[in-house]
């Protein structure tokens, strides 16, 4: 798996990896599921066996991509067929140039009560359980919708 440390000096940040195989080149997949249906995710910036990736924020990576459109208060998971899951997590919404995060249970969020258009940023790490403040891995995700 991949092992990584940030180190903030004064004026200075420092990242160090090495590499011990979490599997494939890329990051896996992720998707939403709204309902019973099923959409892609966007894969942005990533830390995967010895290559590190970084892309636009969501607003960005998504440009010209058709929202995804719910319903107010709709229930949304976050899906990521993979082993060994991510043991961190975070969820930024991003509306009006402002961005916030939203809290999730077993996966999953609300959608907003309000119609509007919102960006989503999703992180993910994998942690080393032995090692504090070491990730194998990390991976963002963006994704669009529409509430209407």
């Amino acid at each position: 798996m991949r092992k990584c440390f940030l180190l903030f000096l004064t004026g200075l940040s420092l990242m160090g990896c090495s590499s011990d195989g979490l599997s494939g080149k890329k990051p896996p997949g992720t998707t939403i599921e709204i309902g019973n249906k099923t959409f892609e995710t966007t894969l942005g910036t990533y830390c995967w066996g010895n290559t590190c990736v970084d892309t636009a924020g969501p607003i960005y990576l998504l440009e010209g991509k058709e929202p995804i459109k719910v319903k107010q208060g709709e229930i949304i998971s976050l899906v990521m067929d993979y082993n060994p899951k991510p043991n961190e997590f975070y969820l930024g919404q991003i509306s009006e140039n402002k961005e916030t995060e939203v809290v999730m249970k077993d996966n999953q969020f609300t959608a907003p009560t309000q119609k509007g258009v919102y960006y989503y940023s999703y992180g993910v790490w994998w942690m080393d359980d032995k090692a504090k403040n070491v990730s194998n891995g990390d991976s963002f995700y963006a994704f669009v919708i529409e509430v209407n």
